[in-house]
């Protein structure tokens, strides 16, 4: 059982390049540019000078690996990023989007005084979060995905632990993993007056009973007035039961500047996949410290022998990093190849009708990657096409049947659904089971529990609530 156990942890163990190739998946290019420099500065093996074979004398002052390959001390691995082929590098121009609502939560994290697992267990969740602002996964699953995935070893009660400091951010009520949850958050972080606690004693005593309308029995069983329940209701219905929807992933107000991961070509009738290059140095072995180890070999000296396996340790951590950018590379575009096959009559003119139905898990079929992968691609990342620029978490749905058998995705029936609720009476708004009539003479068969669903995402209360006098 011991021998079990042992193994299963050293599976676990993820290499220095998985854990860097995993790391770097996540930036999206701007983020990768100032990685690259910081590694550059920190490791004087690495050099990004203009020119790699010589300098303002002639003399060449970097190394090709390849020259040193028979060398006792040096890895075999190439020195060069060479990702972009020989075309010269076009520039591109940022652009600015609205803060994402992932980024804002990462930047309230930074404000806080965690250790280096806290922090990373914390961002973990921040990643987990559905739309909404939603913790829908149980906190074991967290844990085994933190060790398999990132190999952190945790436990549920770490784990909630964080989960609640990120339930502290902004908006009130992220990180919930029901409603419930979430108004009792929203009314935590609001000042304390009398029916502020009245109602959160509500929430946390009645919610059943206060879902269903039933207030007659709340004030019976809780002693309290007909004017003490309004006030509460009241408070209550102001409440955000979606508070991941108060900052959008897309355009507006808190701009950051950014570049496109990927720019759609049309190349003579052919849609194709490119990424952006701009300011990405190409890395080489600097030459003196490649010298150092050719000098270290067969000498006797200690003090070379000591410089030597320094600069055998950096170049180590240079192939590390090297290899984690080519695997970065590789991974992001045959992510995005994968995207534009499955949807490439979207791509064709940008008709969202032309949009199917797509999930993590078709491109992760696709590429034969994790879907933890492919959500680490999607994230943060953006494309530039002819019809305008994207996240391309946007391009990501699931789909149902209508009433012609063919799919559709998601976006579109949450947009016919508004649009029933947008036309109804509101002295008689359509209840959930109305809707689904509603919907079927639109052409989409849609069961009532998933009107309830696609209602709650689009952060529109029940037919009661939306009842006008």
């Amino acid at each position: 059982m011991l021998k079990t156990s042992l193994e299963l942890k050293q599976q676990q163990k993820l290499s220095p390049i998985q854990i860097q190739t995993i790391k770097l998946i996540e930036m999206p290019v701007q983020d990768l540019e100032q990685r690259i420099r910081k590694e550059i500065e920190e490791n004087p093996v690495l050099d990004d000078t203009p020119d790699p074979n010589e300098n303002a004398d002639g003399e060449a002052t970097d190394i090709s690996i390849e020259e040193l390959k028979e060398d006792d001390y040096i890895p075999s691995y190439k020195t060069r990023v060479n990702n972009w082929g020989k075309d010269e590098r076009p520039e591109y121009s940022p652009f600015s989007v609205k803060e994402s609502f992932t980024q804002s939560l990462m930047d309230q994290l930074g404000f806080r005084n965690l250790s280096e697992q806290e922090h990373s267990i914390a961002a973990f969740i921040i990643g987990s979060l559905d739309d909404d602002g939603y913790l829908r996964r149980d906190l074991e699953s967290i844990v085994d995905d933190l060790a398999f995935r990132a190999g952190i070893e945790t436990d549920s009660a770490q784990v909630e632990k964080m989960l609640s400091v990120v339930q502290e951010f902004d908006p009130a009520g992220v990180g919930a993993r029901n409603l419930q949850e979430c108004l009792l958050l929203q009314l935590k972080a609001c000042a304390q007056t009398n029916s502020t606690r009245l109602a959160a004693r509500i929430l946390t005593e009645q919610f059943d009973e206060f879902s269903n309308r039933h207030f007659q029995k709340i004030m019976i069983r809780m002693g309290i007035s007909e004017e003490e329940m309004k006030a509460s209701i009241e408070r209550i219905v102001k409440l955000n039961p979606s508070p991941g929807g108060q900052i959008d992933d897309s355009y507006a107000d808190q701009a950051q500047q950014i570049v496109p991961d990927f720019i759609l070509e049309d190349s003579g009738g052919t849609l194709k996949i490119s990424m952006p290059r701009s300011s990405v140095p190409e890395l080489r072995i600097n030459r003196k410290y490649a010298q150092m180890l050719m000098d270290a070999k067969g000498s006797g000296e200690r003090a070379q022998k000591e410089a030597a396996t320094f600069v055998k340790q950096k170049m180590d951590m240079a192939k590390w990093f090297v290899e984690a950018l080519k695997q970065r590379h590789n991974t992001l575009e045959k992510t995005m190849n994968a995207i534009l096959e499955y949807q490439y009559d979207y791509f064709v003119d940008g008709d969202e009708a032309h949009l199917r139905p797509m999930v993590l898990k078709d491109i992760a079929q696709r590429t034969g990657f994790d879907i933890s992968t492919i959500s680490r691609v999607v994230n943060s990342k953006y494309i530039e096409t002819h019809f305008g620029i994207f996240p391309l978490k946007y391009f990501f749905s699931e789909g149902l049947e209508n009433s012609e058998g063919e799919e559709v995705s998601t976006r579109e029936l949450k947009k016919a659904l508004q649009e029933c609720i947008d036309a109804e009476n509101k002295k008689k708004p359509l209840t959930d089971e109305q809707l689904v009539v509603e919907m079927t003479k639109r052409g989409y068969k849609v069961a009532r529990r998933t009107i309830a669903k696609y209602r709650s995402q689009l952060g529109i209360p029940l037919a009661r609530w939306r009842k006008e006098l």
